[in-house]
């Protein structure tokens, strides 16, 4: 798997580094490790010294330089190579640029797998309405998206919420293929769509709405059962769980139920108009789920 992780010097970019930990058991095979200068931050102003910002430009290059160096050598600790011979080859990049932009052009251009960034985990207003850096990548990315929200120092569980769609089945295929150690256990989790609505349901008896029930949870219990006779085959433990309820508070409550250390989602590409909003599901579940995200689409799932 090739991988490129955005750094910028923060505690929370620090967490993406370190979770490579995460990750090692599948030996990458390559990392690269991206800081961004964005220049235009310091043409914010007009009639600014242009000699100034020449030299905190020069200032901001050797801050990244250095703060590569350190990533990398986090990266090798983490990646448990820092006393035995490369087995991963680190690249270190500083590119300029918009930073979300930035990170997703040179993520196409290290044909990476998978881009890895660690995130605040903003759920207030402000940081909705201005988006933070991982959910703009989130946006843009061609390739899955993995946004740590905390540290990830090893996965021992994670949730897989799924739906009847071939963007579930990518993301339950990279799951298995590039992300989970041998020793995890992943719960399988579809949240099947009520048939009736909540003013039909007061002049229907339990009885029949349990009728009108019936068909789609058997439907969505078939479909977490092969997906989960899938992870059994390739000798991954695999639990299964249905509800009927709503879906972002469904996915929620099982990750908190399962102390779940990674939350995965696939993601269908977006418009470029839906990529303002994200898609209320991955927004939401972005914003709201209290473990680390894994947000799948591309090609390459």
């Amino acid at each position: 798997m090739r991988i490129l992780c955005a750094v910028d010097g923060s505690e929370w970019s620090q967490w993406g580094v370190q979770a490579l930990e995460a990750l090692a058991e599948r030996e990458p095979e390559v990392v690269t490790l991206l800081h961004v200068v964005d220049p235009s931050a310091l043409r914010a102003g007009r009639g600014g010294n242009p000699v100034a910002e020449k030299r905190a430009l020069a200032a901001m290059e050797k801050a990244g330089g250095i703060l590569l160096r350190e990533a990398e050598r986090s990266a090798r600790v983490a990646l448990g190579q820092a006393a035995t011979g490369p087995r991963t080859t680190l690249h270190r990049v500083l590119a300029h640029g918009p930073l979300a932009r930035t990170i997703v052009r040179r993520a196409r251009h290290a044909k990476a797998d998978l881009i890895l960034i660690g995130s605040r985990g903003l759920s207030d207003i402000q940081g909705f309405l201005l988006g933070s850096i991982s959910r703009q990548v989130v946006s843009i990315a061609s390739c899955p998206v993995l946004v740590v929200k905390q540290p990830l120092p090893k996965l021992t569980h994670a949730t897989l919420a799924v739906d009847d769609s071939k963007h579930s089945r990518a993301a339950a295929r990279f799951l298995r293929s590039f992300i989970l150690p041998e020793s995890a256990t992943t719960t399988i989790l579809s949240s099947a769509e009520r048939p009736v609505t909540d003013l039909a349901v007061r002049y229907l008896s339990k009885a029949q709405v349990a009728e009108l029930e019936r068909p789609v949870l058997e439907r969505t219990t078939r479909l977490v059962a092969s997906l989960r006779d899938e992870f059994l085959k390739e000798g991954y433990a695999a639990v299964t769980a249905v509800q009927m309820d709503h879906v972002i508070d469904t996915i929620v409550k099982q990750v908190e139920a399962d102390h779940a250390d990674l939350l995965v989602i696939g993601s269908r590409d977006l418009t470029k108009s839906e990529r303002l909003y994200l898609g209320s599901v991955s927004e939401s579940l972005l914003r709201h789920a209290p473990c680390s995200v894994l947000i799948v689409r591309g090609r390459r799932a």
